[in-house]
């Protein structure tokens, strides 16, 4: 705790003395600054660069200041030391959903749904039932939709081809029948050396993201784990999802390791994989005659309706700090304009929330260039974030503890992990009222 606390006061310094030198150079007392803090990593550094000096050049009277946000553990820590310590931009894009509530609690947001052209605004690029999954409890909204890391099931189709898989997988049984043939010991020393899939299991929060949580949004058709602020832990599909991965670890279609010699999936030691779009730059760099292809996570034998996952969100928020909401929200529609979400695909290979990514023109020599990408752009509109609650690490935690008990270990059967889960998560959101 004490390393926390000193880690946030440092931040605040940190900040507060940006935030100083920004108010210092502000060119005279008839220009607006304002304060923009994109993520710190060299792709979104050069595409908002590339923003600001268009805004700028074309807002003489409303200048930006871009400034990457200071390095810590997390962009969390940072933004919260910064509320606390009130000296937050006007504006960023790094904005995860889950730690909205957070600060909304204190009090470090604006609700952009005040300004008249909100709808319009927001409906005219983001995917209706989407927009809706973005709303706070109270009613409001404190983020625009901006970018999103499909989790999809990246395949290898040499693996499928030399173990005569004949079609890829798209609900469990098919999984199943695919990893009878995929897992096997290639070279007869009686070890398993080729799998059908393989997850970290060790009990990290975030880890659940890339197959407890996908699956669930897919078993579900599209759930999270609240309903207007309440929990909502679905337990049918829950269930489904744990006992699809206790299979996976029974059969010993994923080993019950952690893999420390190397990718297992560069390595074409694993068949299938569940990531975003970032991984192809991964592979292209990394592995070049890889064969891979990439389709939506598996449903249940019974599914219907289009495949839903979890998308690694980055969102837009104003703070309260701000002297300048109106030119805040100007500068903010203007970083979600069609032209720069070309450039956030083109700079960062990262999928903008747009509902017409494959129909508009601008779009088209992109996707021809990059056919891989085509396959996310379609499951963005299908995607679903974290919920905006309080303290969802440790809803998280709770996840991983009665996954690795009932999935990977066998300790508890899915059902009874599952009435676990949910009492847990209801005893967190209590305590934390």
């Amino acid at each position: 705790m004490i390393k926390y606390l000193l880690s946030l006061y440092v931040s605040i310094i940190i900040i507060g003395c940006s935030e100083k030198n920004s108010n210092d150079t502000a060119h005279s007392d008839d220009v607006v600054t304002l304060t923009y803090w994109p993520a710190p990593n060299p792709q979104e550094v050069q595409l908002a660069d590339l923003i600001v000096k268009d805004w700028n050049r074309l807002h003489p009277k409303i200048q930006v200041k871009m400034q990457p946000i200071p390095v810590s553990q997390s962009t969390e820590e940072v933004l919260l030391a910064a509320i606390a310590g009130r000296t937050t931009p006007d504006v960023c894009s790094n904005i995860w959903p889950g730690a909205l509530a957070e600060f909304t609690r204190l009090g470090g947001l604006i609700d952009i749904d005040r300004f008249p052209d909100f709808d319009s605004a927001i409906t005219s690029r983001t995917p209706k039932d989407l927009v809706e999954s973005l709303r706070d409890p109270n009613g409001h909204f404190y983020q625009m939709p901006w970018k999103t890391n499909p989790v999809m099931m990246f395949y290898n189709k040499r693996l499928f081809e030399v173990s005569s898989v004949p079609i890829v997988p798209r609900t469990y049984s098919e999984f199943f029948a695919a990893a009878k043939k995929v897992t096997r010991d290639t070279d007869g020393d009686g070890q398993t050396d080729v799998w059908m899939g393989e997850r970290d299991i060790r009990p990290i929060w975030w880890q659940r993201w890339f197959d407890y949580y996908c699956f669930y949004i897919a078993a579900s058709n599209g759930k999270t784990f609240f309903v207007n602020g309440e929990p909502n832990l679905d337990k049918e599909a829950s269930t489904t999802v744990l006992q699809f991965f206790r299979t996976c670890y029974e059969e010993n279609y994923f080993p019950h390791t952690f893999f420390q010699g190397g990718d297992p999936f560069l390595l074409e030691r694993k068949a299938t994989h569940f990531a975003g779009p970032y991984l192809i730059a991964t592979l292209q760099s990394l592995a070049p005659n890889l064969r891979y292809g990439v389709v939506p996570i598996p449903v249940p034998d019974n599914h219907q309706g289009p495949v839903h996952t979890y998308g690694d969100y980055k969102n837009i928020a104003i703070f309260s700090t701000t002297k300048h909401p109106k030119e805040a929200w100007e500068f903010v529609k203007f970083l979600v304009q069609a032209k720069y979400d070309m450039k956030l695909l083109e700079i960062a290979n990262q999928i903008p929330i747009r509902s017409d990514l494959l129909t508009n023109p601008l779009f088209a020599d992109y996707f021809q260039k990059n056919p891989m990408m085509v396959e996310f752009a379609q499951q963005a509109v299908t995607t679903r974030s974290v919920d905006a609650a309080p303290d969802l690490k440790e809803i998280f935690d709770a996840i991983s503890q009665e996954y690795e008990a009932s999935a990977v270990y066998g300790k508890k059967t899915p059902l009874d992990a599952t009435l676990s889960a949910q009492k847990r998560i209801k005893v967190i959101v209590d305590w934390n009222k």
